[in-house]
């Protein structure tokens, strides 16, 4: 895996850059992880605490997790946690179904990234994405996989646009659109 580390407020010491990466090291039991694997770490300093961001980009999907805490190595280990469970939530779903390879081929879409600030108002950020046919159980696991609380998706049974969402009382939702675009 190839590891870019990045500090904002802060100087990224050895110490940390070793930190991160030693931690990052037990992802390896959930995915054959290649050196075409990319690591981003990026360290953020605070006047207090620290917020650390990892992705993982692989070719299938990328994993994200975000922290804010006020000790930086203990905002490390919380993302590490985060993506471990990612991983290994993804790995189950992925056991259980029998079209674990056409899941992989679903799952190779471009990431979902917000990079703004949680308590800015106003659009900072406008991403375009293609969408690929995929039936709901595999939009839900691109949305747990991205650690996002909803995820857009084509359905493959009619084709139309919908979006799947974590309820705020369990379990998800899905909001089909009624009219068609062509």
């Amino acid at each position: 895996m190839k590891y870019q580390i990045i500090g904002k407020n802060i100087s990224v010491t050895d110490a940390i850059r070793d930190d991160i990466e030693r931690k990052l090291h037990r992802m390896d039991k959930y995915f054959v992880i290649h050196d075409d694997v990319l690591c981003r770490a990026v360290v953020r300093s605070y006047t207090v605490g620290a917020k650390v961001e990892i992705t993982i980009f692989t070719k299938e999907m990328d994993f994200r997790a975000e922290v804010k805490n006020d000790d930086l190595y203990a905002a490390v280990d919380l993302a590490v946690d985060k993506l471990e469970g990612q991983m290994r939530k993804l790995k189950t779903r992925m056991d259980r179904t029998k079209e674990s390879d056409s899941l992989g081929r679903a799952l190779a879409m471009e990431n979902i990234i917000e990079d703004a600030e949680e308590d800015q108002e106003e659009v900072v950020r406008t991403k375009s994405i293609r969408l690929e046919p995929m039936s709901i159980d595999e939009a839900v696991t691109r949305m747990e996989a991205l650690g996002h609380s909803f995820f857009l998706y084509l359905d493959e049974e009619d084709d139309e646009i919908a979006v799947v969402y974590r309820r705020v009382d369990g379990g998800y939702g899905v909001i089909e659109a009624e009219n068609r675009l062509a």
